[in-house]
Formats: C-alpha cells, structure tokens, sequence
C-alpha cells in the first residue's frame, strides 16, 4: 500500500484525489521535528505548504520516501539538494495561483487608476472629498507588459478587453504568440517611454533586480503609473519613492517587496500607492489548486508515470549518468551563453550531438539547455523536467539531430537558431580535464571555459580596434583577464572574446557600440 502524509493543512479535494488512486493518507498538520523524523520512514509521499521544514535530516531519515509535494510555488521550505541526493523529486504547484494572480494585478491596477484605497479611506473616516480623488480611464492607454509568462498573458488578456492597447516584451515571447493574443511585442526602451501603465511579472534575477530605476522612471511618461505583483525589488523602491514625490510617476501599486514583512515604508506611507501584504495566491480557489495540482503531479510519480513541475530531477540510471555526467554542465552553459546572445523572440533551437556523446540519450541534456536558455526570462522556476514543457508553451521549436561525425573533437554539443533571418551558432566539448568549454561561437573557432564574466564583440578586423576596446575598460576599472580573436581573413569580419574580472554594464556596451569598428558587443555573465 503507497502512503502519503498531509503534514500540512492543504484543502480536501487534493486529499481526495489521494484516496481515488488507492493511496493511504495521513493528515496530521501539527508535527514536532522529532516526531516526523521517527515517523517519515513510513511513507512514499510528502505533502507539505511552508509550515513544515523538511531539512536534510528529515530526509536522511525518509528510507522510503519517493517525492515530496509542495501545495504552493516557492519551496524554500525543502532541502532540495539533500533530496536530489536521495533520489527524492520535489514537486511544486506554479500553475494554481495564475489567475488569482493575474487577477490581483488587474485589481491593482484599476484601485491606482481610480484612487478606490484613498478614497474608500476618507470617505470612512467622514470626509466626501470627489476633486480629489478624481482618477483616469484605462480605455485607450497603453500598458507595457514585462514578461509574457502564464500571469502576464491572463493579465494581458484582461486589460486588452477594457480597451487598452498592450505593448509586451518577453525575449521567449513569439511574434506569433503575439499577434494570436492581440498584443504587440516591442523592446524594453519602448515599453518604458511609450507606456501610461507598466506592469512586471517576471523572476528576480541579477538582471531583473532594480532594472528600473531612476533613470528609467526619467524617461517614463509624466504621470506612469507602476504595478508589481510579481518579486519585490524589480522596482527600485528608494528611486521610485522620489519618482513619485517629484510628480514624474503617478503611483504605483505594490504587492510585493524586497524584505517581507518590508522594514522600509518609504514607498508605503506614500499617499500615491496602493499597498497589500502579498496576496497573489490568497483566493480560496488559488488555495483549491495548488492543492490539486501537486496530489495530480504526486499521484503521476507515484503510479511511474510522466509529470511535470519537479523542481529537480529523479536520479538517472548509474551508467547512462555516467556517460552523461561530463556534459551536464556544459549543456546548461550553452544554453546561458545563447540566451544572452540573441535578440528576442526565439521560435526555434537545433540542437546537434555529434561524435561520441550522440551514442546517449541526449533529451536530457536537451533539458539541461533548455534550462539555461529560459531561467532568467521567466517567472517560473525552469528546470529540467519543465523546460521543454514552458519552450513549448511558448511556441519554442526544439529539433535535436544527431551524429557520430564530428573533426577534431571526441564530442560535440551545438546550438543553432535563426532570429529575423540572422544565423547565431555556439559549440562546446569537454576537454580531457572534464572541462566546459566553447570552442566556436558564429563560425569562428574559440577555446574558451563558460564561466565567470565575458564580453563578445563582433568587430572589423583591423589595427587599434583592441587597443581601443582595452582603453574604453579600462577607463571604467574594467581588468580583461584574457582575450581571443576568431577570424576568417585578415581585414574581414572578426569576433572577440574577452575574460573580465566585473560584469559590463549596459551603458558600456553602448559607448563600445558607438564605435564604427564595432557592430555588436554582448555581456555574457555566469
């Protein structure tokens, strides 16, 4: 008999589904630590919110535990890599909260435009104050939507029937997707300087930390208004704080934020904003699905079927990890490397495995690329049992070719795809040292290790274009560890390579990019 433990209160539909497939359940929400490390042997399952802390001794503890379900999205809550090392699949629910989500943000949204909060205020405290509560109509404004994930589309989708015109950008956004949907896909700079609302949903990542700041808020319309219901800190607070006291922003409507509970309420006590205690997922169905989903996703692991939504992998077989094992982190690099690379709107990947490493069953490292393509563009946690699952839903072609032919090298993994007609190629190997590294980028032959911080610079080969680039670095504290050119002929096209010691800001790439030597110049970070 399989069992399962409910250790934390979730609804009872998801324990239903548990019992229609056969399962013994225990539902026992107010376990000591002691207690579920005697009893955790026991069971085959796990479902868990974020009151239980399952660390690494718990899990050490669980002889027969083969997943753990989390009825919620973050899962910080769950040693992953203890059970990762065990065997065991985690399992989240991302999905159950989209509409609540997407819902709160059009709430949001509407409460800004109209002053309800401060109006409903002062109107309970005796006041009948209308002039100055006085809002703005959505019909006929434009609303830039950054991050085209499942909460993004349902949130566009909404606000196009209100009348607005939506302006969107997601980098793994397809045009296609785009004009099925009725939105329209731009750059960054465009949805900053032509939109009258902005709303976020994307993932905090070093990118997206703080990308709109001071300078952003500047070039914004006079009056913008802000929603983030999405990650604390994409907004930077303190900036958009004085955005807003000098006029230049309107308000903004905030659900979510660096620290929580915030500690600073500058932004908070700011009459202008609309503030709640996070409540993307507080809707009683929210609730329902997450505990729905992660009993469906439970129950598939369990019965040996395919599932989605594991935020690690289940162990592979000992020799076909063996033979694989030596290109897992290349396979991720190659796709982080590729995703910095590109412009947006991506529809199609082929992925060749050619010499020896083509004798495998390569969907994994397939995963794995996909993985590093996708984790810094999307709001959902990527992994490699979902990536080719979110590739998909986005209209995201994946070939995978395959041959034992290869020059030079035992194996090789390489990457192409074609964006508004233009070609971008990276290839990789391991060396004998069981090193990663990128051994031609756009046709021109490297030999170089994915790590740390790197520019590619697509330039004129001729004399002083080196020396330049070193000057504009250096002038800016920027070291370059090493430097290596491909080319073709001399005089002719050329990429380089460099190795610097600090990321390179975007300001930067544009000063090198003023060059008429340079075409095009990438910050690539690992």
């Amino acid at each position: 008999m399989i069992r399962v433990l409910v250790s934390d209160p979730i609804t009872p539909a998801g324990i239903d589904l548990f019992k229609k497939a056969g399962f013994e359940v225990e539902v026992k929400t107010d376990h000591s630590k002691e207690e579920l490390l005697a009893k955790i042997k026991n069971y085959d399952a796990l479902i868990v919110r974020s009151q239980t802390k399952v660390t690494a001794d718990i899990i050490e503890a669980a002889s027969n535990l083969k997943v753990i379900g989390r009825a919620g999205v973050g899962v910080d809550n769950v040693d992953i890599t203890a059970a990762t090392k065990k065997g065991i699949i985690v399992l989240n629910a991302p999905d159950g909260n989209t509409i609540s989500t997407a819902e709160l943000s059009v709430a949001m949204l509407l409460a800004l435009a109209r002053n309800i909060p401060q109006a409903h205020a002062s109107l309970k405290d005796g006041a009948w104050d209308r002039k100055k509560y006085t809002g703005v109509e959505v019909n006929g404004k434009t609303l830039g939507v950054i991050g085209m994930g499942r909460i993004g589309t349902e949130v566009s989708k909404r606000m196009l029937a209100m009348g607005m015109t939506v302006l969107a950008y997601d980098p793994f956004f397809t045009e296609e997707k785009a004009n099925s949907l009725g939105v329209k896909m731009v750059n960054l700079d465009t949805i900053i300087t032509e939109s009258d609302f902005i709303t976020v949903h994307t993932p905090l990542t070093p990118e997206t930390k703080g990308i709109f700041g001071a300078n952003e808020f500047a070039r914004m319309k006079k009056g913008v208004r802000l929603v983030n219901c999405a990650r604390g800190g994409i907004y930077d607070e303190a900036a958009l704080a004085e955005a807003i006291k000098s006029g230049q922003v309107a308000g903004a409507a905030i659900d979510v934020y660096p620290t929580e509970p915030p500690t600073d309420r500058a932004l908070i006590d700011l009459p202008q904003t609309v503030v709640t205690p996070h409540l993307g997922a507080s809707t009683k169905e929210a609730q329902e699905n997450v505990a729905v989903d992660v009993a469906v996703e439970v129950i598939k692991v369990l019965k040996g079927e395919s599932f989605k939504n594991a935020v690690n992998l289940p162990p592979l077989r000992p020799e076909v990890r063996s033979a694989l094992e030596p290109f897992f982190g290349l396979a991720e690099a190659l796709g982080k490397f590729m995703a910095q690379m590109i412009p947006p709107q991506l529809k199609k990947v082929d992925l060749s495995y050619l010499g020896e490493v083509s004798k495998q069953e390569t969907s994994y490292l397939s995963m794995l690329f996909l993985k590093g393509l996708l984790q810094d563009s999307l709001a959902e946690e990527v992994n490699q049992v979902n990536a080719l699952f979110l590739a998909k839903e986005r209209g995201l072609k994946v070939n995978e070719n395959k041959s034992l032919e290869v020059s030079v090298y035992s194996s090789l993994l390489r990457a192409e795809v074609n964006v508004d007609g233009e070609t971008y190629t990276v290839s990789g190997t391991v060396n004998e040292n069981h090193e990663a590294r990128i051994v031609e980028i756009n046709g021109y032959r490297f030999d170089i290790a994915l790590s740390g911080n790197m520019m590619v610079i697509d330039h004129i080969d001729q004399a002083g274009v080196i020396g330049g680039i070193g000057t504009v670095l250096g002038a800016e504290g920027i070291n370059i560890g090493s430097m290596q050119v491909g080319r073709k002929q001399p005089g002719g096209k050329a990429v380089m390579v460099l190795i610097v010691d600090s990321p390179v800001k975007a300001e930067l790439i544009a000063k090198l990019e003023t060059a008429p030597t340079i075409s095009k110049a990438r910050s690539i970070n690992f």
